[in-house]
């Protein structure tokens, strides 16, 4: 096996990063000896800790959306030192290859994307007919051409339990009962977001049981988070932007179950092996399901859907509004039986 290192472009969407996590395992079981360094933005990167695989992280700690031409050539030039053999440039964009080349490193894999000819010199191309679920995509730049996707290794993030313990001690998270940890936020947009008072619904059923509800997320998610707890009559507390990623990590892992939009966070508690019902409104659960036998996918499964579109192009989001509590946590009760299950409701 070799000694060399490998240079990896990773994806700046957390959920994106779970799933890279499986490239990550097979590049690592077909060669142990390689080291695995991993570019990404401050927004992702921190998830590496949790990842054995890595060697070495290289923040890129340039403004989403911003080319930023030279500050990208400069940090691809001080990483030649390493002398990287090979580079893999997760996502598609034009911008995200440029690292990699300036790096020097050998042979530059990935899809061709925003017409990368040159930065990229080993091109791979999605097979015909059929759309690959974005794990598989990622999977694919670890293989050689033409060779057969293996059995997807699942996304397995370490979580630190006793950093947990200290997060839910200093936010007076109550341990000694069941936890339903919500993830209410979604980026992309509203038609990947279920409603606000449905989560409450659900939020106070488990509050009646003796449960403990919190809500975790970004500053993006705290509108929604906040509707949620007055809505539930105070059942969720609502902890979306005090908690860095990985205690999110930490405290997704101490939680009993988990209810989640098609997010990031969805991914990061698939990763840990919890139960968990995954709510689908315009998005494609074929596409990015949560990677793990005790995730249960919940949609609707309208004509309509999946749209991919960020607001509901009819105007009605029934897709989500329809999703009554009741169901959602019909699909949590069977995966906390252990039991893997997609449940499609006719509408």
């Amino acid at each position: 096996m070799s000694a060399t290192r490998a240079l990896i472009v990773g994806p700046a969407w957390v959920g994106d990063m779970v799933m890279a996590h499986s490239l990550f395992q097979l590049l690592k079981a077909r060669d142990p000896d390689r080291a695995l360094d991993l570019i990404a933005p401050p927004a992702t990167l921190p998830l590496a800790a949790r990842m054995p695989e890595i060697a070495d992280t290289i923040a890129l700690a340039i403004p989403h959306g911003r080319l930023a031409l030279r500050e990208r050539l400069q940090l691809g030039r001080r990483l030649r030192e390493h002398h990287y053999a090979q580079a893999y440039i997760l996502p598609r964009s034009y911008k995200s290859a440029l690292p990699a080349w300036a790096s020097g490193a050998a042979r530059r894999t990935g899809y061709l994307g925003e017409a990368r000819y040159g930065l990229i010199n080993d091109i791979r191309r999605e097979p015909a007919g059929g759309k690959l679920k974005t794990v598989e995509r990622f999977l694919l730049l670890g293989l050689e051409p033409g060779e057969p996707l293996p059995e997807v290794p699942a996304p397995r993030l370490r979580a630190d339990p006793e950093a947990g313990r200290r997060c839910a001690e200093r936010f007076g998270v109550d341990l000694t009962a069941p936890l339903l940890a919500l993830c209410p936020g979604a980026e992309y947009g509203p038609a990947k977001r279920w409603p606000a008072r449905h989560f409450a619904r659900l939020a106070r059923t488990y509050h009646d049981r003796g449960w403990r509800v919190l809500a975790l997320g970004g500053p993006r998610d705290q509108e929604v988070a906040g509707a949620i707890g007055t809505l539930s009559e105070g059942a969720c507390a609502n902890l979306t932007a005090q908690t860095t990623l990985l205690e999110a990590v930490d405290l997704l892992a101490l939680a009993t179950a988990v209810v989640s939009n098609d997010s990031g966070l969805m991914h990061v508690a698939a990763s840990l092996h919890k139960p968990m019902a995954a709510v689908f409104g315009s998005s494609d659960p074929r596409h990015t399901p949560p990677l793990d036998d005790r995730a249960v996918t919940v949609t609707l499964g309208l004509e309509c859907s999946p749209c991919f579109a960020r607001t509901c192009p009819l105007g009605h989001l029934r897709c989500l509004e329809d999703l009554t509590p009741e169901r959602v946590e019909e699909a949590l009760e069977v995966t906390m039986e252990a039991r893997r299950a997609t449940v499609r409701i006719d509408s």
